[in-house]
């Protein structure tokens, strides 16, 4: 009787399929390495095309002055004012969106009627999922001139506080573009991202947390503020890594509400720019070879201040991870 033979083929797969352990752990450290290929790749392909305008200007292109310039008719270029606009903005949306998603977490994960929680869950979800442009036309159609114009009326009070005022100088635009309405719009679209992510982390506590807490004599908000939170410090740190980084990229819902003005003003009440919208505005309409790498080089300064933000993120998520089983024991 004659014995069929296995196929050299079918041998090597089921060794392979039988010590799977290599393959796989050979495949993720490969796609790990891309990602770090991609992020050095972008990097120096941004700081190569832009080596025209760092030789021009040096690093007066990033130094910080009240009154930035912008005339590409005359090649003279400053980046200030919308690395400003950049930081100022995003600022605004988080100091927003921080208590405002955190409280929605809280209701969603602790004080909601279980038969309410999926439906509220999904439609915050949902707002995540809107295109940003959708969010710029409602913005300039309908908020801007309903909330933030109005606003913006009340804060230019401010303006006449000293050192403060600056960022209060008034008044608004009538048709509310500015840096406070960029701020705004950026809250309502990173409201979803925080508030998710954070209801996420208040769902994986342990109930014994609570258990334990009120069984002291703790109160609901007493268990949430002192118990809850501190043990979730790092997961909501990442739901603000995420939000901060939206907040700092996004372009066309910021281009079309902040007022695309080139002005070097401080306060948040007068339209500016962001390093993401004068891109989005002049690249395709650069006038020149020194104008394109200076709007390249303002994308290689936006690439470093999220690479450092988020990696500074990342340190205090994993400063905070390490204190956090002690403190939940304390």
């Amino acid at each position: 009787m004659q014995s069929s033979k296995i196929p050299t083929w079918k041998i090597q797969f089921q060794r392979i399929y039988r010590h799977g352990d290599g393959p796989w752990n050979t495949l993720m450290v490969s796609l790990a390495l891309l990602v770090l290929a991609i992020l050095l790749a972008v990097g120096v392909m941004l700081y190569q095309q832009s080596s025209g305008a760092r030789a021009t200007f040096g690093w007066n292109f990033i130094k910080p002055a009240l009154q930035g310039s912008w005339d590409p008719v005359n090649s003279n270029f400053d980046a200030w004012s919308f690395i400003y606009g950049t930081l100022i903005t995003s600022a605004v949306a988080i100091l927003i969106a921080l208590p405002t998603g955190m409280g929605i977490a809280i209701f969603l994960s602790e004080l909601c009627p279980t038969w309410l929680r999926a439906p509220l869950g999904v439609m915050v979800e949902l707002l995540a999922a809107i295109p940003s442009v959708v969010y710029g036309l409602w913005g300039l159609f309908t908020f801007l001139p309903l909330v933030v114009a109005p606003v913006g009326n009340v804060l230019a009070a401010l303006g006449k506080i000293p050192l403060l005022g600056m960022f209060f100088q008034g008044p608004i635009p009538v048709s509310g573009a500015s840096r406070l309405a960029a701020g705004f719009i950026l809250a309502i679209m990173i409201v979803p991202t925080i508030a998710s992510v954070t209801r996420d982390v208040f769902l994986v506590i342990p109930q014994s947390q609570r258990e334990a807490s009120l069984a002291l004599g703790a109160t609901r908000w007493e268990t949430i503020w002192r118990v809850l939170i501190p043990y979730g410090l790092s997961g909501i740190l990442g739901a603000v890594i995420l939000g901060l980084g939206r907040a700092l990229g996004e372009t066309m819902a910021v281009t079309m509400v902040i007022g695309n003005s080139i002005e070097g003003s401080l306060s948040l009440l007068r339209p500016g720019y962001t390093l993401s919208s004068v891109i989005a505005n002049e690249f395709a309409e650069a006038v020149g070879q020194l104008h394109s790498e200076a709007l390249i080089e303002m994308g290689l300064i936006l690439f470093v201040i999220t690479l450092l933000l988020n990696m500074l993120a990342r340190l205090l998520v994993w400063r905070v991870a390490r204190k956090t089983p002690q403190e939940a024991r304390s």
